[in-house]
């Protein structure tokens, strides 16, 4: 190294707030050239075949989902390694996430992943295990949710939802899809609103 690419060197190394500056730019530029390119790749952008947007139960069980913070033990993000493909399915692609607003990715796992978990369990198992988690899975360390059997679900913002969402996001909801949201929810708890959400999670990748 020559003496002046040394003393260059030497002049980052001990200034901080250079070193910072320069750190924070060489972040940026690996992160602008990893990102940039998937923002204009169809398969980034595009619905996988079969994705159908969530019905407005669903809809309403995601956000119930939500508000409970099961998305804080429970990550929604299959990696491609063989000892998560053969524990929970196919890993997951991008195109099964466009139509989701905010992503439940994650990585951290209190509790097994549900990327798939639609259909692998029948309703009444879910119903039984988000009462009483240990009734089913006796060393489970997850709470029960038994007010979720006692509560009715809301309707109250469902149809603006699903028009934000076919207007903002492109989710293809009809004009009879929204208008019939209400009817949809009528007689329902918010533990059919979950328990149909998790059953919807995976569909387009079974």
């Amino acid at each position: 190294m020559s003496h002046n690419a040394k003393n260059r060197h030497e002049i980052v190394e001990r200034n901080v707030g250079l070193l910072a500056i320069l750190i924070v730019f060489a972040i940026s530029l690996g992160a602008l050239v990893e990102i940039t390119p998937l923002i204009f790749q169809q398969q980034t952008n595009e619905p996988v075949d079969n994705l159908r947007p969530y019905t407005a139960l669903e809809l309403e069980g995601r956000d119930i989902y939500i508000r409970e913070g099961c998305h804080v033990c429970h990550s929604q993000m299959i990696r491609p390694f063989r000892s998560e493909t053969e524990r929970y399915g196919h890993y997951s692609v991008a195109g099964e996430s466009v139509w989701e607003h905010p992503f439940l990715w994650g990585s951290k796992r209190t509790g097994p992943d549900l990327a798939r978990v639609g259909a692998r369990y029948s309703d009444e198992w879910h119903r039984v295990h988000l009462i009483d988690p240990r009734e089913l899975v006796p060393e489970s360390n997850m709470p029960g949710f038994p007010w979720l059997a006692k509560n009715a679900v809301s309707d109250k913002h469902t149809q603006q939802k699903m028009a934000l969402f076919r207007d903002r996001f492109g989710m293809p909801y009809t004009d009879e899809q929204i208008a019939n949201a209400p009817k949809e929810l009528e007689g329902k708890t918010e533990m059919d609103a979950i328990i149909a959400y998790l059953q919807s999670l995976g569909h387009a990748m079974k």
